[in-house]
C-alpha cells in the first residue's frame, strides 16, 4: 500500500522546499490570555489482536462496546487506519518511535522471554514518545504489555516512563495470582508483584490512580492492554453477559472484549470526574489484525488476518478524540498510520518536530481541524 500520495509533479527537492515553507505539522501557539495554557494530557490506548469489525462502532452485532465507541463518536473514526506491521512487537516499535521498525532492525516477534535473543529490544538511539514528552515536562506512565525489550536497560522505566505496571513479554494470563515464567511476571516498576485482580481490570485500576495522582500536571498515559490476545480467559462476571453465545470460544472472546470496554470506560469516567476530558487527547487503536481462528476475531470486510500483510493484518480500528479541538462524530476515510501518533502527540504538546528525527509519521491534527487540506507527507520523504 502506498501510504502517502503527494503531488506527482513535485520532485523531491520541490517537495522539501514546500515542506520548509509550509510548516503544517505544528500546531499554532495558543493566544495569550494572561494565564499560560496547560499542555494537554495524552492518552494512548492500544488493544491487542482486535479485529477490524470487533467493535460496535465498526459493525460488530453481538458484543456491545459503548465506551470504546464513544471515542469515535466524540471525535474522529478513521476507516483506513493502518499499523506498520501485522505482528505485536514490531508494530509497537513503530508506534513508540514514529519510524518504520525496519529502519532499526526490529522486524520480528522475539518469542518467549527465555528464547529471545539477548539483544532484543528498542535500540537506545531510537527515542520513544514517552522520552520526548518527558523532556518537555510530562509525567509518563505505562500500564500493560511492553514487548519491546527484556534486559534492564530496555524496560519501560529506562525508556521514558516514570511509572510502569504490567509485563514485559508478548502474552500473560489474565487470571488472579497467576504466574507465567516464560512471558515474565507482573511488574510494578522493576519489582515482581502478585496480582489479585483480573488483569484487564488491574491495568485500568493502575491507570485511574495515575490520572488522580497527576491531574494537576500534563501527563502521557500509555495503555497497551493485552486484551483480547490469547490466552482466552475470562471471569464469570463477564461470561455471564453473553449467555446467548453458544460457541465457548466466541463467548470467551466476547467476555474479554467486554472487560476491555469496561476498563476504557473507567479511564474515561475518571477523566470526567477530574474535569480533564476537554484538555485530553485520547487515541485508541489496535496493534494488528485479529487472529480469527485462535480467538474468533472478525476482520470483515477485509481479507487476511494477523501475521499477514493483507488488509486484515494491518488495517485496524483507529479513533481519536480531543473535545473542542478536533471535530466530533466525523468519519475520515483518508489513510493514516500508527507512525503518525508520535509526531501528533509531540505537536499537541506544543513542541516542534525536528526534521533530524527522521520520523516516518506526520502530525495529523491540522488535517482534522481544517487548518490545511494538503494531504500529509512524511518529513522523511526520500530519506
Amino acid at each position: 500500500m502506498k501510504r502517502r500520495i503527494f503531488i506527482d509533479t513535485l520532485g523531491k527537492g520541490a517537495a522539501a522546499a514546500f515542506l520548509a515553507r509550509n510548516d503544517f505539522w505544528r500546531i499554532a501557539p495558543a493566544a495569550q490570555t494572561g494565564e499560560p495554557e496547560l499542555k494537554p494530557n495524552i492518552i494512548l490506548i492500544l488493544a491487542d489482536d482486535l479485529g477490524y469489525a470487533d467493535l460496535g462502532i465498526q459493525g460488530c452485532p453481538d458484543i456491545p462496546t459503548p465506551n470504546i465507541d464513544s471515542i469515535g463518536r466524540n471525535g474522529v473514526r478513521f476507516t483506513h487506519g493502518y499499523v506498520s506491521c501485522p505482528l505485536c512487537a514490531p508494530t509497537r516499535a513503530g508506534l513508540m518511535t514514529g519510524r518504520y521498525q525496519q529502519r532499526f532492525g526490529f522486524e520480528h516477534n522475539p518469542g518467549p522471554m527465555n528464547q529471545a535473543l539477548p539483544e532484543f529490544g528498542l535500540p537506545q538511539n531510537e527515542l520513544t514518545i514517552a522520552e520526548r514528552l518527558k523532556k518537555i515536562g510530562y509525567a509518563t506512565g505505562m500500564f500493560g504489555k511492553w514487548h519491546l525489550g527484556f534486559k534492564p536497560d530496555r524496560q519501560p522505566m529506562k525508556r521514558g516512563f516514570d511509572e510502569f505496571f504490567g509485563f514485559l513479554g508478548g502474552a500473560h494470563s489474565y487470571l488472579p495470582c497467576s504466574r507465567q515464567i516464560n512471558d515474565g511476571s507482573i511488574q510494578r516498576g522493576t519489582e515482581t508483584v502478585i496480582e489479585k485482580e483480573y488483569l484487564t481490570e488491574a491495568i485500568a485500576r493502575e491507570a485511574v490512580v495515575f490520572i488522580d495522582r497527576h491531574k494537576n500536571e500534563p501527563f502521557f498515559l500509555y495503555l497497551p492492554f493485552n486484551a483480547v490476545h490469547a490466552p482466552m480467559e475470562a471471569t464469570d462476571k463477564y461470561l455471564a453477559r453473553f449467555k446467548n453465545i453458544k460457541d465457548n470460544l466466541r463467548r470467551t472472546h466476547a467476555a474479554m472484549l467486554s472487560a476491555l470496554d469496561d476498563a476504557v470506560g473507567n479511564v474515561m469516567a475518571r477523566l470526567r470526574a477530574n474535569k480533564l476530558e476537554d484538555r485530553t487527547l485520547i487515541i485508541f487503536l489496535g496493534d494488528n489484525g485479529g487472529p480469527t481462528q485462535q480467538t474468533t476475531s472478525n476482520n470483515a470486510p477485509l481479507r487476511g488476518f494477523k501475521a499477514q500483510v493483507l488488509e486484515g493484518g494491518i488495517r485496524i480500528p483507529f479513533m481519536m478524540q480531543w473535545k473542542g479541538k478536533i471535530p466530533a462524530g466525523k468519519v475520515d476515510a483518508r489513510p493514516i498510520i500508527s507512525l503518525d501518533i508520535h509526531p501528533t502527540a509531540v505537536a499537541a504538546a506544543g513542541s516542534a518536530i525536528d526534521p533530524a528525527w527522521h520520523l516516518d509519521g506526520v502530525n495529523i491534527l491540522p488535517y482534522l481541524t481544517g487548518e490545511t487540506t494538503i494531504f500529509p507527507m512524511s518529513p522523511s520523504f526520500g530519506v
